[in-house]
């Protein structure tokens, strides 16, 4: 490919809008261009790095036996009417309509289209286990877009579902694909961590998040360097501190002027934090979003609520909550905005934090303006309606498995793989016959990668001040062979005749023969990242080139066909990505 007949508009400065520097250079390298908001269009040398992982997730899946098949983009409201997720997936499912009024949505994610396919093409135990999956553009109507690829409204996704007779049968497809997943991020060149998922809309049992690590992500992890603990902040569990043994006091009520929040109150009364109850109030709402109920949720001073865990324990959407107007509460209720606590309320849900049970003489409110109590304990003078851990484990907490100090670190989800059970079968009524001809419903999972998102994932990673450091495996193009003087013949002739006979070895080669300035030409190469760059220039004439590694700073004086020779064993060992294997465990080389 010759950059004198393709269209390569690169740019000094980033926009205005881009935060994150992969988003930066993926802009700049004419990678990708803004459209709309999380609306991209993807130029020649972005397509070809996205369809480069396309075809590392493809081989993967295929090795796993996983059938590809292609679904429509767009998906009958029915189904999803069926499974309740209409109303439950909430506002980022994007809804339109045909021109006779009937509901569809663009897809975010296909559990339903897939189950109902299965359904009525499969019957038998004799086809199972079996497992299906495309590659395809989703649809999310993000109400924030933002950080290039990462949040977007539409995006390339790779989603698999696997249909098994048993449970432990789904175990054993759920790992197959866990390590097929290991070995794509892998060969992608990605410093990734697997963490323990909250499952969110899709529902289920179990989900493991594969995040690439990076100080902009947004999914935040925990994890514990001393028992291999890791998990996301919505679904790390937290170990309770026991309460503490000590006579029940008297409930008192104490005059607290001014004094709204925890570290006021406890600095008030002299009392640490962690012996006060913190309150937070919320409104529910129906699937018809109307007002439903009142909650009231109650955790100890010192810890911070994690929404997920609450969301999941009063078993909602999380659209249908949030925060209430206090005013509106309080006569409701009973609660006092500032100093609001667990004793004597009403007409509302009371959710309370594990660690809270069977604590005694705390401080909380009074519900009652510029009053709080002493000497509360739990049983005695409240209970709650919900009991679990609602509280964000945070870094430097016990590990809940190990009590070592947990540490933090944030990450770019690129992909998600989670145990469905029966959620969409039984809603669905999709069924095998066993060997006596009896109807059981298929045991389910679910297989997410974010595409595109994996695309930028990379870019934030293997990057420096210049520009892209694409690894060889999703390259654009393998080599880059620029032409110092395109006006000159020789250098060109060289430059084409190392094009030749290196596309006829397999390796993608671009030449840069475009009448621009050399200075121009490498800053565009190291930009847009192309793993190695052949030089043509002064030393043509002797058959001479220089050849540098994008990765490395050195360069070196070769021959051409030393060059050629150098630039072809450094595709065949990284071209395809699976020298890295050797960084996989043991457990994952023997699954495969």
């Amino acid at each position: 490919m010759r950059l004198s007949r393709t269209h390569l508009k690169t740019l000094r400065e980033a926009p205005a809008d881009a935060t994150l520097e992969s988003h930066k250079l993926l802009v700049r390298a004419n990678m990708i261009k803004q459209e709309a908001a999380g609306l991209y269009m993807f130029p020649k040398l972005g397509w070809r790095v996205v369809r480069k992982i396309e075809e590392i997730v493809r081989e993967e899946m295929d090795y796993i036996d996983c059938q590809e098949i292609h679904m429509p983009h767009v998906n009958s409201a029915d189904l999803w009417q069926e499974t309740g997720r209409w109303y439950a997936y909430g506002p980022e499912l994007w809804r339109i309509q045909d021109r006779s009024g009937n509901d569809f949505i663009l897809n975010p994610t296909c559990e339903e289209m897939f189950t109902d396919f299965v359904r009525k093409e499969f019957s038998s135990y004799k086809e199972l286990p079996f497992s299906l999956y495309q590659i395809q553009f989703k649809y999310r109507d993000e109400a924030r877009p933002r950080y290039g690829l990462l949040r977007t409204r539409e995006f390339i996704m790779k989603d698999a579902y696997s249909f098994d007779a048993t449970e432990e049968d789904l175990h054993t497809a759920y790992m197959r694909q866990y390590h097929a997943y290991e070995k794509i991020f892998t060969r992608c060149g990605l410093d990734y961590r697997i963490v323990e998922a909250d499952n969110g809309p899709i529902g289920g049992s179990k989900s493991h998040e594969f995040s690439a690590l990076s100080d902009w992500g947004e999914s935040d992890i925990l994890y514990c360097n001393e028992c291999g603990m890791a998990a996301t902040v919505e679904r790390a569990e937290f170990k309770d501190e026991a309460p503490v043994k000590e006579e029940m006091q008297e409930l008192q009520e104490v005059f607290t002027p001014g004094t709204k929040t925890i570290e006021d109150v406890c600095a008030y009364l002299k009392l640490p934090t962690n012996r006060s109850i913190k309150a937070l109030m919320f409104i529910t709402y129906d699937d018809d979003l109307q007002p439903k109920d009142y909650v009231s949720v109650f955790i100890r001073g010192d810890r911070q609520l994690n929404m997920t865990k609450l969301v999941n324990a009063l078993n909602i959407p999380e659209h249908h909550i949030e925060f209430a107007d206090e005013n509106e509460m309080g006569p409701a209720t009973g609660i006092v905005g500032g100093f609001t606590g667990p004793v004597g309320l009403k007409n509302c849900v009371v959710v309370v934090d594990s660690e809270l049970k069977d604590t005694v003489n705390m401080c909380a409110g009074a519900n009652k303006e510029d009053h709080h109590l002493l000497g509360v304990c739990y049983g005695r003078d409240y209970t709650g309606d919900i009991v679990t851990d609602i509280k964000e484990l945070q870094e430097g907490d016990p590990c809940p498995h190990c009590g070592k100090p947990v540490s933090f670190r944030r990450g770019i989800e690129v992909g998600q793989v989670f145990k469905l059970g029966l959620k969409y079968s039984e809603s669905m009524n999709a069924t095998f016959k066993d060997e006596s001809g009896k109807d059981h419903p298929y045991w389910m999972g679910c297989y997410g990668i974010g595409v595109t998102r994996t695309m930028q994932a990379i870019a934030e990673q293997h990057h420096d001040d210049k520009g892209i450091i694409w690894p060889v495996a999703v390259a654009p193009y393998h080599v880059i062979v620029t032409v110092v003087k395109s006006a000159d013949e020789t250098q060109k002739a060289l430059a084409y005749d190392i094009e030749e006979k290196l596309t006829r070895m397999g390796v993608e080669v671009m030449v840069d023969d475009r009448d621009e300035r050399p200075g121009v030409k490498f800053n565009d190469a190291d930009l847009i990242g192309i793993p190695v760059r052949i030089t043509v220039g002064k030393l043509a004439g002797e058959g001479k080139v220089e050849y540098k590694l994008r990765r490395e700073s050195e360069l070196e004086v070769l021959t051409a066909e030393e060059a050629i020779a150098k630039a072809k064993a450094l595709v065949d060992e990284e071209g395809d990505g699976r020298y890295l294997f050797k960084n996989l465990s043991e457990e994952t080389m023997k699954s495969h």
